[in-house]
């Protein structure tokens, strides 16, 4: 899955990286090295700019709350909920399939963090011992530093209790679309722990290579049948995951010191 990952980079390196042509600086956000659900975060898209003359889709940088609500939905509560959405199943659920076949985008990222639970306290747990798991933290992250281009869906909602002029009539949401963790070994091979992504844990964000980008992003490919290849997994041994302090499992905290390697798991979280 993907509960919390890191997003540092500015817009106008982002820009960059995915050829954007249009995105607000007054929508700037500020590096955040622990987002959550709930949170605004970058999304790039290509859409058609509102009242624009050209009607061609645009490739644009833009800010939406993570968590979908589908806009069927009566309420938005339960966005919170909805932050991952299943590439084997996302093209047949209600909550993703019109997204799916007409409002993908990439979520850019630094990597991704993912828990797993330490052996000593899965031996207390073993043995009837009632002690809540202490997990130790993982940051996942492309090996040659490049950005990790999650592959999402966004989707918009109008809430009806509010008139059309205000500021909060419509949210715009999204989703980080999951795939297997992979089982081939970690790029860079760490000194103790896990040696693959799956055995971290057995899910991970769909991470999507330059050379799928254009082809999720175009609007007119609508075709579910088409648009499934893109959800395969991405060459293997292109990641690498090192222990972070346990300091990230708190989401008040947040700094670039939460990236900061570990020589090993911290002391009662060994895997």
């Amino acid at each position: 899955m993907c509960g919390r990952y890191a997003s540092s980079r500015r817009p106008e390196d982002l820009a960059g990286v995915f050829e954007i042509e249009r995105w607000e600086p007054e929508e700037a956000l500020a590096p955040d090295f622990n987002v959550a659900p709930t949170k605004e975060v970058y999304a790039v898209l290509d859409r058609p700019v509102k009242d624009a003359e050209d009607p061609r889709p645009v490739r644009q940088l833009r800010t939406l709350k993570w968590g979908l609500v589908p806009s069927w939905s009566k309420t938005p509560e339960g966005g919170a909920r909805m932050i991952n959405a299943r590439a084997e199943t996302v093209h047949e659920k209600p909550s993703y399939r019109r997204a799916f076949s007409s409002r993908r985008c990439v979520i850019p990222a630094d990597g991704y963090y993912e828990w797993v639970t330490g052996s000593g306290e899965r031996d207390l747990e073993v043995e009837g011992k009632k002690k809540r798991p202490r997990k130790q933290p993982y940051f996942v992250t492309p090996a040659d530093g490049s950005v990790f281009a999650m592959a999402g869906l966004y989707e918009f909602w109008r809430d009806k209790t509010l008139p059309d002029e205000h500021p909060l009539a419509w949210w715009v949401t999204c989703t980080v679309i999951t795939t297997e963790a992979e089982t081939s070994p970690l790029a860079v091979p760490p000194k103790e722990g896990p040696h693959t992504l799956a055995e971290i844990h057995p899910r991970m964000p769909l991470m999507l290579t330059p050379d799928r980008w254009d082809a999720w992003l175009d609007p007119s490919r609508t075709d579910v049948e088409d648009l499934r290849p893109l959800l395969e997994p991405p060459p293997p041994g292109l990641m690498r995951a090192y222990p972070v302090s346990t300091a990230v499992s708190n989401v008040r905290n947040n700094g670039p010191e939460l990236l900061k390697e570990l020589e090993g798991p911290e002391e009662g979280t060994l895997f």
